[in-house]
């Protein structure tokens, strides 16, 4: 604990944004280049070193937070990046995309504003690139045995590096023509510039990693075949079977899901096309669905040149203050608060209907109406209670050219094959079954990430992978020094 009275006599300060003015007009990050490290030692400082320090539960990578903050107080970055990556195989990812469960549960939330954890990680992680703590780390010698990992989302990546660095041959099938699942196509490059991406896969191609690309196993290669060429199979194929809206008008041309038109705009960043068949330019756009899917197409539309964006959430707006008889400290809570695209929306307005920034909130979706075309050009809402039953006498009409679907999804797609070609057995939720070591009812294959659990937060994932890595190494092997962070039943803290 390198300053004491750190957290007596320092506030909480955060990373600052780029004026709304200037970030919507391109596609970089949010964040003000090179304003983060002037304030991360003083914001590390606040880090109380606690005897019991919550914010190790509330992170199921079980991450080394106080160590790091310490390290970080102390000027010493190398030191830092060995305690992060010692947990993390991607902290330049949950720096970014990660929602920080930890500093819900960091003790100094108890009556004060949280140390700013996710900032001094990404602090770490990008320190680590500009001096070279994070080079490739290929192992010493070869098992002789190969894994197959499909998918190369976060949990089939960290996967995959684990198993590697174990000394496996391990090659990692991607049905897209890109790697990095979600990360590729679903999170904006506002959010996480595609370069953090590239520069890590790199690093594991380095140590060893191969990778396959634009091959669907189910569709384009036999996945019982596949089976066949492995020691180990390890699913990481995600949650990417969407939920559905079933009211009248769904099938009006015009109504989209938000996982067809953010993967649209991303190719438009990677330079595949011009523009995007399903640009918001110039349309009212609504947004059915309040997660953090529905602000990606916020923001995305918004730069798009949108006419106007209204986001519509069927919860009823949450208070800015933690609701200690509902969800107490150290649980994460349920709050009202502001992303970078709600806050762009809110200083453009957007939606000058709405409630808050660009959102509607207690707001169900009645039916779509469309022209004679049969596009959409409206959408009916009404206001609902708590327990989503419809409010009499509050329906309304919002004008829509475009509306996307951001409503969560269910469990891995079927459509490929790859399910029932293995022959694996689902829960009724529709994710795939395993036992306490990961593995599937079918002999050497294995399953982790939210094809598994269900959809949930990066940091999740990643641990689902070096879990899952431990678990197949050991089976191959008769023991793993491999780290597990979690086990398939674990589930974030809850009262």
């Amino acid at each position: 604990m390198a300053d004491p009275k750190g957290f007596l006599n320092a506030s909480r300060e955060d990373w600052p944004r780029r004026p709304v003015e200037e970030r919507v007009r391109d596609w970089d990050e949010v964040y003000v280049p090179g304003a983060l490290l002037p304030i991360i030692r003083t914001q590390a400082d606040r880090c109380m070193d606690c005897g019991i320090p919550f914010c190790h539960e509330a992170c199921p990578l079980g991450n080394l937070i106080p160590d790091w903050n310490d390290l970080v107080s102390r000027d010493d970055w190398r030191a830092a990046s060995d305690r992060l990556h010692a947990t993390n195989n991607f902290p330049e990812f949950t720096g970014r995309l990660c929602p920080a469960p930890c500093e819900a549960g960091c003790v100094l939330a108890i009556n004060q504003p949280a140390v700013t954890i996710k900032n001094v990680e990404v602090a770490i992680a990008d320190r680590a690139w500009e001096e070279g703590f994070a080079p490739p780390r290929p192992p010493d010698r070869l098992s002789g045995r190969t894994v197959a990992v499909i998918g190369s989302g976060p949990a089939g990546l960290a996967a995959a590096q684990q198993l590697t660095r174990a000394g496996h041959t391990v090659a990692v099938y991607e049905r897209d023509d890109r790697l990095g699942g979600l990360m590729r196509y679903g999170i904006p490059e506002f959010k996480m510039e595609k370069r953090q991406l590239e520069r890590r896969l790199e690093q594991m191609r380095a140590e060893g990693t191969k990778f396959r690309t634009s091959t669907a196993v189910g569709r384009d290669i036999d996945a019982a075949g596949l089976r066949s060429r492995y020691d180990a199979v390890v699913l990481a194929v995600g949650a990417t079977a969407w939920r559905e809206l079933p009211v009248p008008g769904r099938e009006l041309d015009g109504i989209h899901q938000a996982m067809e038109y953010l993967p649209l705009a991303n190719r438009v960043r990677e330079g595949d096309m011009e523009v995007s068949p399903l640009s918001a330019a110039g349309k009212h756009v609504v947004i059915v669905g309040g997660g953090d899917t529905g602000a990606d197409c916020l923001g995305t539309a918004i730069r798009e040149g949108a006419a106007s964006v209204t986001q519509l959430d069927i919860y009823t707006q949450p208070g800015t203050e933690r609701d200690e008889d509902v969800e107490p400290w150290p649980t994460y809570p349920k709050i009202y608060r502001l992303s970078a695209a709600h806050e762009e929306a809110r200083e453009l307005r957007t939606a000058p209907s709405a409630d808050a920034d660009a959102r509607l909130f207690a707001a169900s979706t009645l039916r779509f109406t469309g022209d004679a075309n049969g596009h959409v050009r409206a959408l009916h809402l009404v206001e609902v209670d708590a327990e989503r039953r419809p409010v009499p006498g509050t329906g309304r009409r919002l004008p829509a050219d475009l509306v996307l679907l951001a409503l969560g999804f269910s469990g891995p797609d079927r459509s490929d094959g790859l399910v029932d070609q293995l022959g694996l057995d689902l829960d009724p939720r529709g994710t795939i079954t395993r036992d306490a070591d990961f593995a599937t009812n079918v002999p050497g294959v294995y399953a982790a990430g939210d094809a598994a659990r269900g959809q949930s937060l990066i940091v999740w994932a990643i641990a689902e992978g070096r879990a899952v890595a431990a678990a197949v190494d050991r089976q191959l092997t008769g023991s793993s020094r491999l780290p597990a962070p979690i086990g398939p039943y674990d589930r974030p803290m809850t009262v």
